[in-house]
This record gives C-alpha cells, structure tokens and sequence, in this order.
C-alpha cells in the first residue's frame, strides 16, 4: 500500500513539474521586477544550512521558511531565535524569534517575527551628495502566523500568512503573502518513515507600492501675469509583485550502523522572477544530538561574474548539537549555518533553541 502511495506522489510531482510554465527555466528576464525579496532569504540557523534540501522533512518552528507543512510535526512547545550577518561585511543583519506550539493531537500553530538591520546609511540629496545630513536607516519587518495539521500518518499540511512591512523614514510599503504546503511521509519498511516527500507554493500575495509624504515636494510656480504660488507635487510609483515560487524536495535517511544516521536531499524550486534553482544536501547525525550538514544549490550562470543574478555561489553547511534536558524528550539546542557568497564574506547564522 505505501508503495503505491508513493510511485502516486511521485507520479504528481513529475506532472506538476512537467506543467508548470515557469518550471523549465524560470523568468531570468524579469529578474529584479519582484519586490520584498527578503522574503527569499532563509533567516534560521539550521535549516539554512543545506539550503533548501531539507524542505521534504523540515520539522517544527523552522518549516515556516522552507515548508509550513512541517508545522505540523510540532511535538510540543518550540521555541527560537537567530541572529544572521546576511553578506557578511556589508552591514546587514536579520533577527528572528519564533514560536510553535501544538494543539490537540493532530494541528499546531506558529508565530515568527523577523527585522532586518541595515546599518546606518549617509543621507544625501541633490543638491548635497556628499552627505553631512545625518543618517538613516531603513526598516524592514516580516510577521508570519502559520496552522499546521496532520491529516492522517503520511500526510501534513499547512498554511501561512505574511505580513510585510517596508519603511524609509516617511516612505513605505505594507503586503500580505500565502504559503501553502504539503508533505508525505512513507518507507522502504513498516518500521521506519524513512522517504519524505514535500511540495509547497510561496508568497503568494497582493502587489505592494511605495507611498507616502516623502514622495512628495513643494515647487514654487510662476506662471505669467498672476502672483508665484507653491503647490505639493506627489511622485508616482509602480506596483510590484512577491517573489513568488514553488519547491519540490524528497529526503531519504540511511541508517548507518546503531545511533549514526545519514539523511539525503534534493529539492527543486521555480522561480518566477529569476532562475531556477537545484539543491542537493546531506546530513548527518549522531545519536540524534550531534548533527553535520551540507549542501549545494545550483542557478544557471552563477558562476559567471558578469551573468549571474545571484551573490550565492552554491555551498552551505552547518551544524548543531541538541543537548537532552533530563528524559523527557526537552532539548536545547545551538545551531550554526555558513552560506558561500561572492562578493562579501558568506552569510553566517547564529541560533539557540528550546524544545519543551
């Protein structure tokens, strides 16, 4: 029976990847017409660790990035914090808390708040460029609440609302996003899940503009034969779109020998405003407190300096150690993930969670 189960998933996932239009190469010509691209940065210390490989089996507060189905897979009360250095040396930093908490014997639920910190930045104008008028410093805030629900033994899913909100003194943009994903948990035996499968479809949501006072200046008309007068005069701007995308990502765990366990991943996502992207990783485990991960993610042209459209250059790793607090199943957990980048340092995560 679970055979069958899972030649149907994977009979739907080749469908809904033959199909899909932007699945084949994705939308590089529209490449930076998407807004609110910070909802494309992974801002958890251990997930972010083998990229997007891990989306088939993420389980508990981090699945609100890479699969919100996996919310459902709470055990109890998670919760957590990471602190990233996005491009290491170019002043930006995302902090991010997080809580899951199970309800009932089948559905959870899970809130995360994520600032971005850009630095202060050198405020200049036309007529001074050079700047001497002080600092700002822009204001980015991402709010997710996210349900998750067991269906049955081998089916989760989930959904998630994202609240953006953009701001540059008296300058913003406010947006509402959707996540929707599944997962499916089968085995090659009745003992042990070891296959899992997920799919999920990303910010999903309203166009955002950027309005406000700071759009608007005072000129001084003087039109012929009558007094000068000052009139407001308001700039418009474009709508934009999310930076919506689908993954697709099946994981597949190796029990070594007693207590070593090795788990593999692959994940697919199609992008609509730039390339596709392929991840493949691998984690290990030991006892299941030590953990060691890897991955590599790959987009056409990346390694091309003057083609690419990303800074990443594909690796990442991580590691973490969950320390057992007496024999109850409680955790805590330090998490530590490093992506490779050109130019810049890499992005580094920092993180620490507790599992009740």
């Amino acid at each position: 029976m679970k055979k069958r189960k899972l030649t149907l998933a994977v009979a739907v996932t080749c469908s809904l990847v033959m199909n899909m239009p932007m699945a084949k190469a994705g939308n590089p010509d529209r490449a930076g017409e998407a807004g609110a691209t910070e909802l494309l940065i992974n801002p958890w210390a251990r997930s972010s660790g083998w990229g997007a490989a891990g989306s088939g089996s993420v389980r508990g507060l981090e699945a609100l990035f890479l699969n919100v189905a996996g919310i459902a897979g709470t055990k109890k009360t998670e919760a957590g914090f990471s602190h990233t250095q996005y491009l290491k040396g170019s002043g930006i930093s995302i902090n991010t808390a997080g809580l899951a908490q199970k309800l009932g014997e089948t559905s959870a639920f899970s809130v995360a708040i994520s600032s971005f910190d850009f630095g202060d930045i050198e405020r200049t104008t036309v007529d001074l460029p050079e700047g001497g008028l002080g600092t700002f410093s822009p204001q980015y805030l991402n709010l997710t609440l996210a349900y998750g629900k067991v269906f049955s033994n081998s089916i989760y899913g989930g959904m998630a609302i994202k609240m953006i909100d953009e701001r540059i003194d008296n300058v913003g943009a406010r947006g509402i996003a959707l996540d929707a994903g599944i997962q499916y948990v089968t085995g090659s035996n009745e003992d042990h899940d070891n296959v899992k499968f997920g799919i999920v479809l990303k910010n999903i949501g309203s166009q955002m503009k950027y309005e406000g006072d700071g759009l608007s200046t005072r000129v001084l008309v003087s039109p012929t034969n009558i007094p000068s007068y000052e009139m407001t005069i308001e700039q418009r701007t474009n709508n934009f779109e999310m930076p919506s995308l689908v993954n697709i990502g099946l994981t597949y765990d190796f029990e070594l020998v007693k207590d070593h366990e090795l788990t593999a991943g692959v994940n697919f996502t199609s992008n609509s405003f730039t390339y596709d992207q392929y991840s493949f990783g691998l984690q290990y485990n030991f006892r299941k407190i030590f953990y060691l991960r890897g991955a590599y993610t790959y987009e056409k042209d990346m390694t091309d300096d003057l083609l690419t459209t990303t800074a990443s250059t594909g690796p990442s790793a991580g590691l973490s150690f969950d320390i057992p607090l007496g024999k109850t199943g409680k955790a805590f957990s330090i998490d530590y993930s490093y992506r490779a980048t050109n130019p810049f340092d890499g992005t580094h995560s920092f993180g620490v969670r507790i599992a009740l």
